[in-house]
């Protein structure tokens, strides 16, 4: 398939995060993250998600967080999407929350959800999950871009003194969320920028970066200098595992692939494993 071309090999990136106070019975305990499936039978091929599903369940997770955007834009093929999400395995479920192009109509996000909840995956829309125990609870936030972003009433439920992973689709909650306790924000929503140059990093960064040189009238004849401004403020943090103020944010690639595809930005899988910081 012509999206195979342009996506890549599927990358299976491991890696450990410190969490301070962490209690020492979840030390090693093991997440996979998966994010940005855009399945809509163009941008995300079959043998891609089947085998990016093989690699979570080989991984033997204890829990499988998902960072949104399951669909593109039509919610129709949400249901042949869970008949592949449903072989997802782990010890104390999956887990998920939404992303722009799953709230694009209410309609829409009626939709993405009922299907997710009918095969067993928790959505968290501004909740607090404890499928690891009340000593890590998961913190799931409504879409940056959504009417109902409001994460305070949400994280000031949680004692500071606890920590807490924390699953918003947008990296560009991270700067918002300073404020409160995050010791590992899971986002997705950038793809890493698609195309990242080595030495430089994500192409839209750079095209954002030149923006300021560049007259107003000229930009929207430069491909996809406006549309990078839109995706997200922070290209900073497109990709990889980040500090951010005192909080940790790790921005996953995604699986979908949109035009012109993907160059040293393959598709990702991540493995974490929690550790005592």
């Amino acid at each position: 398939m012509l999206v195979d071309l342009v996506a890549g090999q599927l990358s299976i990136d491991r890696i450990a995060v410190a969490i301070a106070d962490l209690p020492a019975t979840l030390s090693g305990v093991k997440l996979v993250q998966m994010s940005d499936f855009h399945y809509d039978g163009a941008h995300l091929s079959e043998r891609l998600l089947m085998e990016a599903i093989a690699a979570s369940n080989q991984a033997k997770p204890d829990l499988v967080l998902l960072t949104g955007d399951f669909i593109s834009d039509n919610p129709a093929p949400i249901h042949q999407l869970i008949k592949h999400l449903k072989h997802l395995q782990s010890r104390a479920g999956v887990f998920a929350v939404l992303g722009n192009h799953d709230i694009c109509f209410p309609q829409t996000k009626r939709e993405v959800m009922t299907a997710l909840t009918s095969i067993g995956i928790q959505v968290l829309w501004n909740e607090i999950a404890y499928p690891l125990g009340v000593d890590l609870p998961i913190v799931g936030l409504a879409d940056l871009w959504s009417r109902e972003f409001n994460p305070a009433p949400i994280l000031y439920q949680l004692d500071p003194s606890i920590p807490r992973i924390i699953l918003s689709h947008n990296p560009d909650t991270a700067a918002l969320l300073q404020r409160w306790r995050g010791d590992l924000q899971l986002s997705g929503h950038t793809h890493g920028g698609q195309i990242y140059l080595p030495g430089i990093g994500p192409a839209p960064m750079l095209l954002t970066k030149l923006s300021q040189y560049i007259p107003q009238f000229l930009r929207p004849w430069i491909p996809f200098m406006n549309e990078c401004d839109r995706v997200v403020r922070n290209w900073q943090w497109a990709r990889g595992l980040h500090q951010v103020g005192k909080n940790q944010l790790y921005v996953n690639r995604g699986l979908g692939t949109y035009f012109p595809g993907r160059l040293f930005c393959p598709p990702e899988v991540t493995v974490i494993t929690l550790a005592v910081g």
